[in-house]
């Protein structure tokens, strides 16, 4: 458990208490950040660089992502009705921007292709002076730019990056992840799916040719071949297939009783849509109804879907539907500006903008490694999810995880998913040393100057 010391830079440092409690937030002194960092912002402004998929197979989750960081560049300047700034459980923001400084951004199309996410990530930090990047929905494009801002010497606010590798293999001293990672989902979904379906399954995998779906993949037949499933197959599609039935064909005649599509975005949209058009979902094998399952689920996929949507499980970060204070503020902000409820991929995009902008008020500085020190060890509450912390030893956030189901009979367009356990944060937790978050080595923190 957290508690007060003295860190290695040689300042007093407080996070939680014993208990789950949330110290207030710690306040640093500036000079301790005195030495110069890249793109130190000199006027009356600070530039974000905000760098998402405005193109390709997770445009949809881009464009969301966009609007969130829209969102919170106007409450952190003092518009709208501040938002979670007013359930967050620090008080260190105060609607004049990030140290008094008026919050401006620039943006880039990754085009979820990882080496066009470091070429624009590259423009924002160099020709516009980004003191910060975040943004990205896919985990080699996270992983890419992550490096590439470790590198530079900026902090990196990770977007909708699941791949366990961002903060395992992967992890860098400048990178922050607040989404959750595949282990997350294998570990929440599993008793979901065992109560649901048994434990003697069949399972198919198709699984999406990158990092992330590799890493999804993994820890789906960890927790399901532990449960007492048997994997069947595991077959790479390419990402942005769109078509995808020479990879469905097989799975009726593989022996299997379950299909694993570990998908995203568009991707899922399609393939998900072409399996029930090929009659898996009104299959029967092995004794069996046929089941798919879709570990990583968003709103946007399920409105996508639609029909094919309906009964099928998985995993979120976070979902509209949530009543605790700083879901319903967060909710109600992006409602009333855009006319819809946000995703999963607003919501950790715009919680990433705050947490930026909390850590330098908190730090006294926009030096990436007094950002660093601010984060590292952090608890926090009224952001969605419940208490989080922040783990200094991998730069992962902590916090409940969503199991969902598609609605049978959604009321809305945007009342398409169910929230069937909200998953305690213990149950999701584990230790730094973890066998699939091996080798990776956060390094120091690089301040570019």
């Amino acid at each position: 458990m957290s508690k007060s010391n003295f860190t290695r830079r040689g300042f007093l440092k407080t996070s939680a208490v014993a208990g789950g409690a949330l110290a207030m937030p710690t306040i640093y002194s500036g000079a301790a950040w005195g030495a110069s960092y890249l793109n130190e912002p000199t006027g009356s402004s600070v530039t974000l660089g905000f760098n998402v998929p405005q193109s390709g197979p997770y445009a949809d989750e881009g464009a969301d992502e966009l609007r969130a960081y829209e969102l919170a560049v106007e409450h952190l300047n003092g518009g709208g009705d501040a938002g979670m700034m007013n359930t967050f459980s620090s008080k260190a923001l105060k609607g004049n921007g990030i140290l008094g400084k008026k919050v401006e951004f620039v943006t880039g199309d990754t085009q979820t292709n990882t080496d066009a996410a470091r070429s624009s990530a590259r423009s924002l930090i160099e020709k516009d002076k980004a003191v910060m990047i975040t943004g990205g929905s896919s985990s080699g494009v996270a992983i890419g730019v992550q490096g590439l801002c470790q590198e530079a010497g900026v902090i990196f606010m990770a977007g909708l990056t699941h791949s366990n590798d961002t903060t395992g293999k992967d992890r860098k001293a400048n990178g922050f992840r607040h989404f959750f990672n595949t282990e997350m989902s294998g570990a929440a979904l599993a008793p979901i799916l065992e109560a649901n379906y048994g434990k003697d399954r069949k399972a198919y995998h198709l699984t999406a040719d990158y990092t992330w779906g590799y890493s999804q993949e993994g820890s789906m037949k960890t927790y399901t071949e532990r449960m007492g499933w048997e994997t069947v197959n595991t077959v790479k599609t390419p990402v942005g297939a769109g078509d995808f039935s020479s990879y469905i064909t097989p799975v009726l005649q593989s022996g299997a009783d379950t299909l694993i599509l570990n998908h995203y975005g568009g991707d899922m949209v399609n393939s998900l849509t072409q399996a029930v058009q090929f009659g898996l979902r009104d299959a029967q094998a092995n004794g069996k109804d046929f089941t798919i399952v879709v570990p990583l689920y968003s709103r946007l996929m399920a409105r996508g879907a639609g029909e094919a949507a309906k009964g099928i499980f998985g995993s979120t970060n976070w979902h509209w539907s949530l009543t605790d204070e700083g879901s319903k503020a967060f909710v109600k902000s992006f409602g009333e500006k855009y006319g819809f409820p946000p995703s999963q991929a607003a919501h950790t995009c715009y919680v990433q903008t705050l947490l930026y902008a909390d850590a330098a008020e908190r730090a006294g500085t926009f030096n990436p490694c007094g950002i660093a020190e601010a984060l590292e060890g952090y608890d926090f509450d009224g952001l969605g999810n419940g208490p989080t912390h922040y783990r200094a030893d991998d730069h992962q956030c902590f916090k409940d995880v969503l199991v969902v189901k598609g609605k049978e009979n959604p009321t809305s367009e945007f009342d398409l998913l169910e929230v069937v356990e909200v998953t305690p944060r213990a149950q999701v937790e584990y230790a730094v040393d973890h066998p699939d978050f091996a080798g990776g080595d956060l390094g120091s923190c690089n301040p570019g100057a």
